[in-house]
């Protein structure tokens, strides 16, 4: 047997948030090597998120069914590759030290307090401490197995990353942009009393009596961005509502506009800086290229280590 010697921090091990229905379809989706994986499996290792999908598609079934067929393929391809891996694993012999295990475990059991209360909580779950091990046991040895055989930061040579630069320059154009400040006083039928565009006017006035726009937007607007002096960042002027951008770009760096009507209210704007559009330079987004490529490379890695897996693994899909 051999020891397989890896340096790893242990991921954090979520206890899974409730059982599922027992009336679930129990047939058979995948057999690889000597384990099953059931329909069952799956919708339980995908009864959150498909939750989360019923309640944002409610009004849009065919959008929903989309969505869950997408996420119920996912979720199964990767309970095969797991299974290939861990199959791989026992095949190798490989062998982790128990006390890695129950160092996890352990701490666990320091966060709910005693062994009995982690236990009492499994079981509400429907998980009994022996799964519950199994699961910590699995999650360890997928991760050390991972590590060990798709490296997590592969070299990326400079002459991949000019090439990358060059075949995806436009996705670094920048169009021109606009830094600005923004009051916001909105409408409010209950109180007739005050009008939004005589405040605005108001404001206007102390603005060309050169007041500073950060102090009257803490004290005036009711933007989002009122305690930051009504500071909104950079923006191109597609991210701008058009009335608002025709405006904000036709200023100069340090003006601020006369009254802007809008439906939900009246603005102010103040323009701090303008950029022209460019496209940035290799130096400025060579981080991010060579991320992307990183990020490329380790897929491609990991898929051919999977493909190796199951050409000499039995696998077959029952559908």
């Amino acid at each position: 047997m051999r020891f397989l010697c890896l340096a790893f921090a242990l991921l954090a091990f979520a206890v899974p948030g409730r059982a599922a229905a027992p009336n679930l379809v129990n047939g058979i989706a995948v057999i690889v090597g000597d384990a099953v994986i059931t329909y069952k499996d799956i919708q339980l290792a995908l009864a959150e998120d498909i939750e989360l999908l019923e309640r944002r598609y409610a009004n849009n079934p065919t959008l929903y069914n989309q969505r869950a067929a997408e996420m119920e393929k996912a979720k199964l391809e990767e309970m095969v590759e797991n299974q290939l891996v861990l199959q791989e694993f026992k095949r190798a012999g490989f062998v982790v030290p128990e006390s890695y295990f129950q160092s996890r475990i352990d701490e666990d059991i320091r966060k709910y307090g005693d062994r009995l209360t982690l236990t009492k909580t499994l079981q509400s779950q429907g998980l009994t401490f022996e799964t519950y091990r199994n699961k910590i046991r699995e999650r360890i040895i997928l991760q050390l197995m991972w590590r060990e055989k798709v490296p997590q930061d592969p070299l990326i040579s400079p002459t991949k990353i000019e090439n990358y630069y060059v075949q995806h320059r436009d996705q670094f154009k920048l169009e021109d942009q606009v830094k600005l400040r923004m009051i916001l006083l909105t409408n409010n039928p209950n109180n007739t009393a005050v009008s939004p565009m005589k405040v605005a006017e108001e404001i206007v006035t102390k603005l060309d009596q050169k007041v500073s726009f950060d102090e009257l937007a803490r004290v005036y607007s009711q933007g989002l961005y009122a305690r930051e002096g009504g500071e909104y960042g950079w923006h191109e002027r597609k991210a701008l509502n058009p009335d608002l951008a025709n405006v904000a770009f036709s200023l100069d760096p340090g003006q601020h506009s006369r009254v802007i009507p809008a439906p939900n209210g009246v603005y102010v704007l103040y323009v701090e800086d303008k950029r022209v559009s460019y496209t940035k330079t290799l130096s400025e987004v060579r981080d991010e290229v060579e991320a992307a490529l990183r990020a490329e490379e380790i897929k491609r890695l990991k898929k051919k280590w999977i493909d190796q897996l199951k050409a000499k693994s039995f696998v077959r899909y029952f559908f």
